[in-house]
C-alpha cells in the first residue's frame, strides 16, 4: 500500500508527494521503479535528509550557547593579549612575539571561523558562499591548525635555547629572528594548507526524477577519498604527533637543566661576586622557571584541545561503510572535537592571567584603562627590585640577602 499523497497508475507512472512539484503542487513522474517509490512518496525535504542528514543539528541550541561563550571570552582575551604586547615595549620579547602570533591565529578562528560553524549547525545545507567561500573556509581552518602547532613548536625551541644554551641565545633568541621565524611558519602553513584545500569544493546531489538539487549544495570533499585519507594521516603525523613528541623532549631537557641550576644555586658560595650580580643571576633563573612552567601548561592544554580534532579527521577517513551507528558516534565525536578546537583559542589568555603576574598586571591596566608611572611599570614587568631606584639601595640589599639565604 502506498503512503498518502502518492498515486501509482498502471505501474507506469506516479503522482508523487506535492513537495516534488513546487510550482503546481501536482505532477507526474514516468518510468518509476519500486526503489524510487519510497522517496517519491515522501517529501523532498525527507529525501534530502535521508541523503545528507539533518539540515539543522539537533544540538544547535546548546552548541550555540557554548560557542557564543567561547567567542566572547576568546575574542576579549586574545585581543587583550595582542594589545598588551603591542602597547608595552617591555613586553615585546621573542617569547611574547610567538604568543602574539598564537593570539592572532586564535582571533582568526574565532572571528572568521566560528560564525561559519554556528551557521552550519543552523543550516548544514545549502552552502551559500559558493566555491570561493568553500576554499576560503577550508584553507583558513587548515592554515590556522598548522600555524598553531608550528608556533608552539618554535616557541618551545626558543625556550630550550634560552635556558639550555644561554650564550648562544644572545645571538639566536632575538626579536628579529623571532619575526623571521613567525613569517616563515605562517608562509609554510599557508602552502601546506593548499593540498587539502584543493580537495574540497561545493558538491550537490546528482539529478534524479528529472530534477536537480541546488538546495543540497555542501562544502566538502569532491576529490577521490583515498587522497584525503592519506593527506589527513600524514598531517596528523607531521603536524601533531611529531611536534608533540619534539616539544615533550625539549621541555624534558629544559626541566633537567633548571633542576641542575637550582642544585648549583643551593650549593654555590658566590665568592668574589657583587650582590647585584648575584641577585640578577638568581632572578633570571627564577624568571626562566616561571616562564617555563607557564609554557609547559600551555603545551599540555594545547595537546588536549587539538587531539580530538585530529582524531575526528582520522576517524572519518577510516570509517567504511557508514552505518547509522557510526553516523551517531561520529556526530558526537565531531561536536566534541569542535568544542575543544575552539576552546584552544580561549584558554591561552586565561593561562597567561593565572600563571604570569606580568601579563596579569598588563591585562588589568588595559582592561581598566589605568595609567601607570614608568617606575611602576618597571617594577611590575621586571619582577625584581634590582632595577628599582631606591634610596641608598636599602631595598636592594634586603632582597639580595633573601635570595642568598633561599
Amino acid at each position: 500500500m502506498l503512503p498518502q499523497n502518492c498515486t501509482l497508475i498502471d505501474n507506469a507512472y506516479v503522482i508523487p508527494h506535492p513537495s516534488w512539484c513546487p510550482e503546481s503542487g501536482e505532477c507526474i513522474v514516468w518510468n518509476v521503479t519500486l526503489e524510487d517509490l519510497p522517496d517519491l512518496c515522501s517529501s523532498r525535504t525527507a529525501y534530502l535528509e535521508k541523503e545528507l542528514g539533518h539540515q539543522r543539528s539537533p544540538f544547535f541550541l546548546p552548541m550555540c550557547i557554548v560557542y557564543l561563550l567561547i567567542f566572547l571570552v576568546g575574542v576579549v582575551g586574545n585581543a587583550l593579549t595582542c594589545i598588551v604586547i603591542a602597547r608595552h615595549r617591555v613586553m615585546r620579547t621573542p617569547t611574547n612575539y610567538y604568543l602574539f602570533s598564537l593570539a592572532m591565529s586564535d582571533l582568526l578562528v574565532l572571528v572568521l571561523g566560528l560564525p561559519l560553524e554556528i551557521y552550519e549547525l543552523w543550516s548544514n545545507y545549502p552552502f551559500l558562499l559558493g566555491t570561493g567561500g568553500c576554499y576560503f573556509k577550508t584553507c583558513l581552518f587548515e592554515m590556522v591548525c598548522l600555524a598553531s602547532v608550528l608556533n608552539v613548536t618554535c616557541l618551545s625551541a626558543e625556550r630550550y635555547v634560552a635556558v639550555v644554551h644561554p650564550l648562544r641565545a644572545k645571538h639566536v633568541v632575538t626579536k628579529t629572528h623571532a619575526k623571521r621565524v613567525i613569517l616563515a611558519l605562517w608562509t609554510a602553513s599557508f602552502i601546506c594548507a593548499l593540498p587539502n584545500t584543493s580537495l574540497n569544493g561545493v558538491a550537490v546531489l546528482p539529478p534524479r526524477f528529472g530534477q536537480t538539487f541546488p538546495d543540497s549544495a555542501m562544502c566538502g570533499l569532491v576529490r577521490p577519498i583515498w587522497i584525503y585519507n592519506l593527506l589527513v594521516q600524514v598531517t596528523a603525523l607531521l603536524f601533531f604527533l611529531l611536534p608533540m613528541l619534539t616539544i615533550s623532549l625539549l621541555y624534558l631537557l629544559i626541566g633537567l637543566q633548571l633542576r641542575r641550576e637550582k642544585l648549583i644555586d643551593n650549593t654555590k658560595d658566590w665568592p668574589g661576586q657583587s650582590r647585584i650580580y648575584i641577585a640578577h643571576s638568581i632572578q633570571q633563573r627564577a624568571k626562566h622557571r616561571q616562564v617555563t612552567k607557564m609554557l609547559v601548561v600551555l603545551v599540555i592544554v594545547f595537546g588536549i584541545c587539538w587531539a580530538p580534532f585530529h582524531i575526528d579527521r582520522v576517524m572519518w577517513s577510516y570509517i567504511y561503510p557508514w552505518t547509522k551507528e557510526w553516523h551517531r558516534i561520529f556526530e558526537f565525536v565531531h561536536l566534541a572535537s569542535g568544542i575543544f578546537f575552539y576552546l584552544s583559542s580561549v584558554v591561552n589568555p586565561i593561562l597567561y592571567n593565572l600563571m604570569s603576574s606580568r601579563f596579569r598586571e598588563m591585562f588589568r591596566e588595559v582592561a581598566c584603562q589605568k595609567t601607570y608611572h614608568r617606575s611602576s611599570v618597571t617594577q611590575v614587568t621586571q619582577r625584581s627590585t634590582v632595577y628599582e631606584k631606591t634610596p641608598h639601595n636599602t631595598r636592594l640589599s634586603q632582597d639580595v640577602s633573601a635570595c642568598m639565604q633561599g
